[in-house]
C-alpha cells in the first residue's frame, strides 16, 4: 500500500506577510488622502478669508421720534477739482458700504434740492439711510446697480394684498410700473408705491425722458421731493426729519433704522 502523499503545511508566514503589507498600504493611502484633504481645506480657508476692510457697521440707535436729526453730513461736491462730485463719491464710498453710483445719485438729489427747496435741508445721508433699508442701495435679491443707474434686474416688492403686516392697496397703475394688475407693489431702489411715484416723480437728467422708479437718480430725487413735502418740511430739525421719514413708512423702528444709517454715513463722511 502506497502511503498517501504527505500534506504540506501552509506557508502561514507568507500569507501573514501579505496581510501585513496590505494593511501598511491601506494605512499609507489613508494618510495620503487625509493630508490631501487637510491641504485642500487649508487652501479653501485661505481663499475664503476676507480681503480688504470689514463690512461697514451701523449701530442701531433707539432715538425717540422728534428728538434730533442725524449728524451733519459732509457736503458733496465742494472740492476744487475737475470733477468734485465724483471725487467726493469715491472718497465716501471707501468709508462706507455705499456704491459710488448710488452715492452719486444721493448727492445729486441733495444738490438739486439745495437749489429747488433750500429750506428743506434734506441731506444725501438721509437718502442713503432710506436706500440702505429699502434695497441696500440697489443691490438686493441678486440685483446689482449698474453704471447707467439701473439695477441689473427690476426691483419689485411683494404684492400689497393685505396679508400679515401688509397694507392692502389695489392696483393703481394697471401694472405699468410693477407688472401687477391686481395689487400695487413697491418698485425700484427706493421702493415707491406706484400711486406715490406718479404724484412726486421727477426725472433727474434733463433729457426729456419720463422718470423711471428703477433708475437710482430719478428714485433718489423723487424721494427727496417726497420727503420735503413740497418744501413744507425742514429736515434740519428733529421734528421735521421724523415727520418726513415716518411718512415714508409709519413705523418708529423703521425711522430708527433710517436714522442709524444716516447718522453712521454722515459721521463716516466727515472723517479725514
Amino acid at each position: 500500500m502506497v502511503p498517501p502523499p504527505a500534506v504540506k503545511e501552509p506557508v502561514r508566514r507568507n500569507r501573514n506577510g501579505n496581510i501585513f503589507g496590505r494593511i501598511v498600504l491601506v494605512l499609507l493611502l489613508i494618510v495620503v488622502v487625509a493630508a490631501g484633504a487637510w491641504a485642500l481645506g487649508a487652501l479653501n480657508r485661505r481663499d475664503a478669508a476676507p480681503s480688504g476692510p470689514p463690512p461697514f457697521l451701523v449701530p442701531i440707535q433707539e432715538v425717540e421720534p422728534g428728538a434730533a436729526p442725524p449728524g451733519t453730513a459732509a457736503s458733496p461736491g465742494t472740492t476744487a477739482t475737475a470733477n468734485p462730485l465724483a471725487e467726493w463719491a469715491t472718497r465716501v464710498a471707501g468709508k462706507t458700504d455705499i456704491p459710488v453710483r448710488a452715492l452719486h445719485a444721493y448727492a445729486q438729489a441733495d444738490l438739486t434740492m439745495q437749489q429747488e427747496a433750500p429750506a428743506c435741508r434734506i441731506s444725501w445721508a438721509t437718502l442713503a439711510g432710506i436706500g440702505r433699508i429699502e434695497s441696500h442701495h440697489g443691490n438686493i435679491n441678486g440685483a446689482r446697480l449698474q453704471t447707467n443707474g439701473l439695477p441689473s434686474r427690476p426691483i419689485i416688492g411683494i404684492p400689497l394684498d393685505g396679508g400679515p403686516g401688509v397694507k392692502a392697496i389695489r392696483d393703481t397703475d394697471g401694472g405699468r410700473l410693477d407688472g401687477d394688475t391686481t395689487w400695487d407693489r413697491a418698485v425700484g431702489p427706493m421702493q415707491f408705491i406706484p400711486g406715490t411715484w406718479n404724484r412726486w416723480a421727477k426725472r433727474a437728467a434733463p433729457d426729456g425722458q419720463p422718470a423711471d422708479p428703477q433708475n437710482i437718480d430719478d428714485a433718489a430725487l423723487t424721494a427727496a421731493r417726497y420727503l420735503c413735502g413740497g418744501g413744507a418740511r425742514d429736515l434740519g430739525t428733529g421734528q421735521g426729519w421724523w415727520a418726513a421719514v415716518l411718512t415714508y413708512n409709519n413705523s418708529v423702528e423703521y425711522g430708527q433704522n433710517v436714522f442709524s444709517g444716516a447718522d453712521a454715513y454722515a459721521r463716516a463722511s466727515a472723517q479725514q
